[in-house]
């Protein structure tokens, strides 16, 4: 048993290698976390990326895959054909930040004003370079390591973009995994399902025509605040009365735009509702998609004015393969033990742009505990005060490089 930290154990060469050059790769997340960028603008992080890569001793750099994409490739020991060319595995991790206002103190806090790394993309970027210096150096694997530091999650659809520029074309994988850190679970645990693990992210606008005029004389007016305030009550039978108890959709109504807070008495004509809808499955999302333009335009109609929806599908949900899924889990087991692994996760209503990529090809995307031992502390993700736990590098390194060597086992030795 090797102990990077006194909360932090695994079993294994890998964290024990990995676990020597901990100093170095916090300092390489924290100089990433006072360094954030936004989507497609991570043009210093893709810097210090290959950087870190060179120094690594990979076989190749690959840049400007999806804009600000890196791809790197490790060769293993042996690189035999089994068919269907040479094996490989995909391993990804997301390099960009929120465009929010950081509110730590600590040394290493966002030097850029409206930018922050509050969902741990740092921490993510760095594991995966510990993964790369270890395959690199070791190589005790039969075929070749796809590392994808990809840019653009928040919102940008970076992996989307990736696979459009060719990532799969280019470095044909047989399977692909993914790891995002969680605050809410204690450090050294890790959390799968073989299903769904994010729920799809979908944005809706709802426009509301009335008819405005003097807020003294409603009467003469079609009043749209009115009508949006239907609509917010009406929208939330949609999923009670309309989805199954046993499958899971969230509808949120987050914004509303309406008039001029200066003109007190003056109805507008027109407000306009936005939010967001969260499933996991094809049939709940086109149930609510079609619900969401019948009542809006029914509740609408019936008070004298008219909605459009206008329903856009952002990210698709986050599902594994199953098989990808109980071997992550088996490798997880391996390095941590059978407590620290949770192989029925509860699936998050959030979303992941990896879902594209696990569209393609089979995978799964795995959860990593950051928080504290109880698995409550700390800040959650996409907080002013975040940060990432940096005890658990050495970890999520080593449970990326466990995917390729467990993954791509090197042929035993001729006698």
């Amino acid at each position: 048993m090797i102990t990077a930290h006194a909360r932090i154990k695994a079993h294994g060469r890998a964290f024990a290698h990995i676990a020597a050059f901990h100093p170095e790769l916090t300092a390489l997340r924290r100089d990433l976390h006072a360094h954030p960028e936004i989507g497609f603008e991570e043009h210093y992080t893709a810097q210090r990326v290959v950087e870190s890569l060179k120094v690594c001793g990979v076989d190749e750099i690959h840049t400007h895959i999806g804009k600000t994409g890196v791809v790197a490739l490790i060769h293993g020991r042996q690189r035999t054909d089994h068919g269907n060319g040479p094996r490989m595995i995909g391993l990804r991790a997301d390099m960009d930040a929120l465009p929010m206002t950081e509110h730590n103190d600590f040394a290493w806090k966002s030097t850029r004003p409206g930018m922050m790394h509050g969902c741990g993309h740092d921490g993510h970027t760095a594991m995966l370079v510990g993964a790369a210096r270890y395959l690199a150096e070791t190589r005790n694997f039969d075929g070749t390591a796809v590392l994808i530091f990809q840019p653009g999650e928040e919102g940008f659809a970076g992996a989307k973009a990736m696979i459009e520029d060719g990532l799969f074309e280019r470095f044909p994988v047989q399977s692909v995994y993914g790891m995002h850190n969680w605050p809410q679970m204690k450090p050294g645990m890790v959390g799968v399902n073989p299903g769904p693990m994010m729920a799809s992210a979908d944005r809706i606008t709802i426009e509301i025509t009335g008819k405005g005029g003097h807020g003294a004389h409603p009467y003469q007016n079609v009043d749209p605040v009115l009508v949006a305030a239907h609509i917010i009550t009406a929208v939330q039978s949609i999923v009670a009365r309309n989805v199954r108890a046993i499958d899971s959709a969230v509808i949120s109504l987050c914004a509303m735009q309406a008039g001029d807070m200066g003109a007190f008495s003056v109805m507008p004509g027109k407000a306009t509702l936005v939010g967001t809808v969260r499933t996991f499955g094809p049939e709940v999302q086109n149930l609510v998609e079609r619900r969401l333009h019948e009542v809006c335009s029914g509740v609408a109609l019936g008070l004298g004015a008219t909605a459009h929806v206008h329903y856009e599908r952002i990210y698709p949900a986050t599902i594994n393969s199953r098989d990808e899924a109980r071997f992550a889990a088996d490798v997880a087991q391996k390095l941590v033990g059978h407590d620290h692994v949770d192989r029925d996760m509860d699936p998050s209503m959030g979303a992941e742009d990896f879902s594209f990529m696990l569209q393609v090809k089979p995978g799964a995307y795995l959860r990593l505990g950051q928080g504290m031992d109880s698995g409550t502390g700390g800040c959650y993700l996409h907080n002013s005060r975040y940060d990432f736990n940096d005890d658990v590098l050495p970890l999520g390194a080593a449970l990326h490089a466990s995917l390729v060597e467990h993954g791509l086992p090197l042929a035993p030795a001729s006698e």
